[in-house]
């Protein structure tokens, strides 16, 4: 087993580009696995831990509901916005600014074979991060992803999360709010979810901007961590 992840760090790139990136590594790790089960033989799978920030974009999840876009196509190009439905999991979410996305394209053989046990570490590696900062965060039952004030009528999502997963490898991954223009979020029901607001870190700690490198790294070693893996640059 391969416990090496490569971190793969984009800075800002369009949202299909990315995509396609996403697309091509995730087609590769499964190309080898077939090639194992047909050849018979063990050549090992690679693991990418991909950061990036994106422009101002929505997407919207295999089985999310279109009308959860309060937008029009002049209104998303009025906003500098642009729309795709994709093929993870989940209902509609934005990036953009001051957001990092990371995209785990693991082959879960590699750590082990539980979908549930995948989400549940994504979501951890997001709240240790946020406890170094000294904020309280948590899961909302149902609902994947990292939230704040679950429980009181103060619920709000700081981390999205929605993945795709074949034969065990995965691709897709979360989307914190670290610097996050919080008004792009008011032209969606994010996630699909009503009555709930959302959230980001320099909102929560009062402050004009957080170091989003040094966010990167918090998680990049929890992540570590919590997955018993290797990361390399």
């Amino acid at each position: 087993m391969n416990k090496e992840v490569q971190i793969l760090d984009l800075g800002l790139k369009d949202y299909k580009e990315t995509w396609d990136f996403q697309e091509a590594l995730f087609q590769g790790i499964l190309d080898v696995k077939i090639s194992n089960r047909r050849n018979e033989q063990n050549e090992p799978t690679k693991n990418y831990l991909i950061f990036v920030e994106h422009p101002h974009v929505y997407t919207l999840g295999k089985s999310g509901d279109f009308a959860n876009l309060l937008l029009s196509e002049e209104q998303l190009a009025e906003k500098g916005a642009s729309y795709y439905k994709i093929n993870r999991g989940g209902d509609i979410t934005y990036h953009g600014p001051g957001q990092i996305v990371g995209y785990p394209i693991l082959d879960l053989e590699n750590f082990f074979s539980d979908i549930h046990k995948y989400l549940r570490l994504l979501e951890e590696s997001i709240i240790l991060t946020l406890k170094e900062y000294g904020v309280e965060s948590g899961r909302s039952e149902g609902e994947t992803g990292v939230w704040l004030g679950v429980g009181t009528p103060f619920a709000r999502k700081i981390c999205a999360m929605g993945v795709r997963a074949s034969r065990w490898v995965t691709m897709h991954g979360f989307a914190f709010n670290v610097n996050a223009d919080l008004g792009y979020f008011d032209n969606i029901i994010p996630c699909g979810i009503r009555g709930k607001g959302v959230t980001s870190l320099h909102v929560e700690l009062g402050i004009e901007r957080v170091d989003e490198k040094e966010v990167e790294e918090k998680i990049i070693k929890h992540f570590s961590s919590l997955f018993e893996a290797e990361m390399v640059r």
